[in-house]
């Protein structure tokens, strides 16, 4: 299907077992499929784009926006209701309870004459939170093909491998596919695609090629990857806008845009200051860190994990490893500087000062590496071949504490030397 080739790049694999485990309309599919990778990997913008390239009868549900059960069922029902009935007019609320009510009602729901005979699907993003729900519900969405009696496929999507997801009782097994992460080449192909009509082709990728060699150390996102390619753009353009080179001019062009990718490498993730300032900043030619209000340490803004994984650092850096549960000394370690700390002790404190349940996904350590990446955390390396790796955290306490001010944690209770 060479227009489906055209908008899902560099996944054509993927591309081809989600068709092949579809067949056709008619035919009944297979029960669950469970979809992994790390952020910005392709899964969700995949999975949507070939259901609705193929026209299937299908629910998109962001399990973050339904925190309990009965909000997660009721929307199922609710978007395939609306779907059966849409070319009927408007349809009543379907409210559920509990999962047994859910099968009953789904039933009723897909006898509508539109969902006959083919297969409908239910799409369940950042499926990793189903794990806080009833213990019933992931069960039962594995096996609703089985429940029902109906022509229905479930797809899972998740940044968490299925071992995670598997309870202990034993479950029916779901098709376990993988989204790898993008290479530099898929990178380079899909933020070429991106090109703007006024340019030629090969200028973009030109001007790709250069941003990846600066940021593909340090980011591999495809998302934040490609906010930098449109935010930084301009100013490439900016010498062939006036005159003072062409598009094949690609030293001149690189000698005026290096300066200010090397800049734009300090506030990757961040986001520092808006798009409208940091285009200011170019056209004006002045060092963010100027900018009136902004500094780059204690006005940070980070993630919100990333936040509480520094705090455990710092404390972890301060506190002997003996008073993690209670504290007696009263010596100031922090004239003594900061202390290397493992990575199991660093997510021990995290899971403990953090209000919600944290799932250890690539996410959190994603965060973690871009912290090293930003200084704010230092790898120290490893006491032996055994040993995972060790951190030390290098900022101030102010700045800890104004971290700490913005998620409305109060750290000096946690620091011994302040007790």
């Amino acid at each position: 299907m060479p227009h489906l080739e055209n908008m899902v790049l560099c996944r054509e694999s993927q591309v081809s077992i989600l068709q092949s485990l579809f067949g056709e309309r008619h035919h009944f599919s297979f029960p669950s499929i469970f979809i992994y990778g790390h952020t910005a990997s392709g899964k969700t913008y995949v999975t949507q784009t070939l259901l609705k390239t193929l026209e299937l009868p299908h629910v998109f549900v962001n399990c973050v926006e339904c925190f309990t059960s009965r909000l997660l069922l009721e929307q199922i029902l609710n978007k395939l209701n609306h779907l059966s009935s849409s070319e009927g007019g408007c349809s009543t609320q379907i409210t559920c309870e509990t999962l047994n009510d859910f099968v009953r009602l789904f039933k009723q729901v897909t006898k509508a004459e539109s969902l006959k005979d083919q297969t409908v699907y239910i799409v369940l993003d950042k499926a990793e939170y189903l794990r806080d729900m009833e213990a019933n519900l992931l069960p039962g969405f594995l096996r609703l093909q089985e429940l029902t009696d109906r022509n229905v496929t479930v797809l899972f999507l998740s940044e968490i491998v299925w071992e995670k997801f598997r309870p202990n009782t034993g479950c029916f097994e779901p098709f376990v596919l993988y989204f790898p992460d993008y290479s530099i080449g898929n990178l380079q192909k899909i933020l070429s695609h991106d090109h703007p009509p006024e340019y030629s082709a090969d200028f973009y990728a030109a001007y790709i090629n250069i941003l990846l060699g600066v940021f593909y150390t340090v980011c591999r996102d495809l998302k934040e990857l490609r906010h930098l390619a449109v935010l930084n753009f301009p100013k490439y353009c900016e010498p062939v806008v006036k005159g003072e080179a062409n598009e094949r001019d690609t030293r001149k062009l690189w000698r005026n845009i290096e300066p200010h990718l090397k800049r734009a490498m300090q506030t990757v993730y961040l986001r520092e200051i808006s798009s409208s300032q940091w285009e200011k900043l170019q056209k004006d030619d002045t060092d963010p860190a100027q900018l009136k209000g902004l500094s780059a340490y204690t006005q940070v803004e980070l993630p919100y994990y990333s936040k509480f994984i520094l705090i455990a650092a710092y404390l972890a850096s301060y506190n002997p490893a003996r008073t993690d549960k209670r504290f007696f000394l009263k010596t100031s370690n922090h004239l003594l500087g900061p202390k290397p700390f493992p990575l199991d002790r660093l997510l021990a404190i995290l899971y403990s000062i953090v209000d919600s349940r944290v799932a250890p996904t690539a996410n959190i350590f994603s965060q973690i590496t871009s912290l090293v990446t930003l200084q704010l955390l230092t790898l120290v390396g490893h006491d032996d071949q055994l040993d995972g790796p060790k951190y030390k955290c290098t900022v101030s306490l102010d700045f800890i504490r104004a971290i700490a001010r913005t998620v409305n944690f109060d750290i000096i209770k946690y620091l011994y030397d302040f007790l």
